[in-house]
């Protein structure tokens, strides 16, 4: 109790702070002229806590309409590489030197854990207390989390993640030592907090391309690009003018490069305000209508779950915008002119355009490709018995991967249920017992957490490490699941679709196709 009121008057103070540096949720039109110093938030938001939805975050404190202005951060109040670094007792030479060879972000990190070591002698002390304390970034994930993602793309994308962050600590180590930080700060374990902190905390600005910290602007939780933002799939449909085209050009077809549509897979970033000039201050604003009380949410951007787990450390358990990639024949690549990340399967089972048109072609002889490519890439069913050998094909393939992967949807839902449960080292050694397919998994845990040697029948309750290696063991876990649901649910949509083809309206429509 003691420590939960402690935090309250920290938060109180960090928010007097904020207030001082200008930051308000006030719609008065001249902020600047706003003299309540005593907290920055009141009028539209609130600093409330979420239990189900991304714990602490923000609340609305009226009711909010969509569009409303809801919170300004000036340009002084940020945290950036330059106002860090540009604040160095070192002659800025000499920092130059060592820091010409490392990128933006590098640099930022290295300033974060500079200003850390300061502990309260720190301006920026009020704020950096209420940093986590840690994150579940793919960057941070052991060994033991990687292998629990099952699944050779995700296995990919950590161990890129974790080779990236060792090499860029690396790098950075000659300027840190310069700076003469603190041995605790020298670590790759903090490196990779203050990484964290940066990738999952920053907002974008025009002139840095690492971003800002912005206090109470990063307290905001995220939800995914709603129904007003573009459709995946209106996105694939516009890819596949310019595939089409690429493509005829390559078969010596007179299309004017002119014509090709150039598609920027970063368009669709989105966020719910930004950084505006004629006030010098980032700006934020509902993204739909809000009651008072319910949480305040801002999209990020548009991201995979993989994605969301790679910079930010969480999944959604719902996220329209998730894929699933599965493994194809080279052929598959090489017979259409799709991009390789276009090729996957939706979040509710079924292909992209992309994929369908890719496989369509596949499976239709070399010899009538160049005839029927027009079809293929408008969208359109080749043939009735095209269409249903790729069905067939899909289903097939993704029913390979889940009976392939070491455990089911239903071990894996039995197993995610009970770990939410376990708050000691008993509990956990029983559950081997109850789950015996997930009992080498379990295993494994109480190895790679060197959990093996520790007495028995005490009710020994796990460490803060454990339960975070445990809480990432559930991401990992939670990851996988939601990946197979995926597969499941495209081998349901592709026997419906052969389904839908009875015998009578195969006859029908062979006779209309020729």
């Amino acid at each position: 109790m003691e420590e939960q009121e402690q935090e309250g008057v920290e938060l109180e103070r960090f928010l007097k702070w904020a207030a001082g540096l200008g930051i308000s949720d006030s719609t008065d039109d001249d902020f600047d002229t706003h003299t309540d110093t005593r907290s920055c938030l009141g009028h539209s938001l609130s600093l409330s806590y979420f239990p189900q939805a991304g714990g602490r975050g923000l609340g609305a404190s009226r009711d909010l309409r969509k569009g409303d202005f809801i919170l300004r951060v000036p340009k002084s109040a940020f945290m950036t590489k330059d106002t860090l670094f540009n604040n160095l007792s070192l002659p800025l030479h000499k920092l130059n030197a060592h820091a010409s060879s490392l990128s933006s972000t590098q640099i930022f990190t290295v300033c974060l854990l500079h200003e850390m070591g300061k502990g309260k002698s720190s301006w920026w002390h009020p704020y950096l207390i209420h940093m986590p304390r840690s994150y579940d970034l793919l960057s941070t994930f052991c060994e033991f989390h990687v292998k629990a993602l099952q699944v050779d793309d995700a296995i990919w994308a950590a161990e890129k993640a974790i080779s990236k962050a060792k090499s860029e600590w690396k790098q950075a180590n000659q300027l840190m030592e310069l700076l003469q930080l603190k041995p605790q700060f020298l670590t790759f374990k903090a490196w990779l907090w203050a990484a964290a902190t940066i990738s999952s905390r920053t907002l974008h600005i025009p002139w840095d391309e690492a971003g800002c910290l912005c206090p109470v602007g990063d307290l905001f939780n995220y939800a995914a690009p709603g129904e007003e933002t573009l459709d995946s799939e209106d996105v694939d449909s516009w890819m596949c003018a310019s595939s089409f085209q690429v493509a005829s050009l390559s078969n010596g077809d007179c299309t004017h490069t002119s014509d090709v549509v150039q598609f920027d897979p970063h368009f669709q970033r989105l966020i719910d305000g930004g950084f505006e000039e004629d006030v010098a201050a980032y700006c934020f604003y509902a993204r739909q209508d809000y009651k008072k009380g319910e949480q305040v949410l801002l999209c990020y951007g548009t991201y995979t779950n993989l994605e969301l787990l790679e910079h930010y450390g969480f999944i959604l358990n719902e996220n329209p915008n998730d894929k699933a990639f599965i493994p194809l024949e080279p052929e598959i690549y090489s017979s259409s002119s799709w991009p390789k990340e276009s090729l996957y399967i939706h979040q509710n089972g079924k292909p992209s355009f992309s994929l369908l048109s890719a496989l369509r072609l596949w499976a239709t002889p070399p010899n009538k490709r160049r005839s029927l490519g027009h079809l293929a890439y408008s969208g359109s069913q080749l043939s009735v018995d095209n269409e249903i050998l790729v069905m067939k094909w899909t289903a097939k393939k993704c029913n390979t991967i889940l009976m392939n992967l070491p455990t089911s949807i239903e071990e894996d839902s039995s197993l995610l249920s009970a770990i939410n449960e376990i708050q000691d080292l008993d509990t956990l050694l029983e559950l081997g017992k109850e789950l015996s397919t997930s009992r080498d998994e379990i295993q494994a845990f109480i190895k790679a957490n060197n959990l093996q040697n520790v007495e028995t029948g005490s009710n020994l309750l796990l460490s803060r490490k454990t339960r975070r290696s445990m809480d990432r063991w559930n991401l990992a876990i939670q990851w996988r699941l939601r990946y197979k649901k995926i597969l499941l649910d495209c081998i349901s949509y592709c026997s419906e679709i052969i389904d839908s083809f009875s015998p009578k309206s195969i006859s029908t429509l062979r006779i209309e196709q020729g």
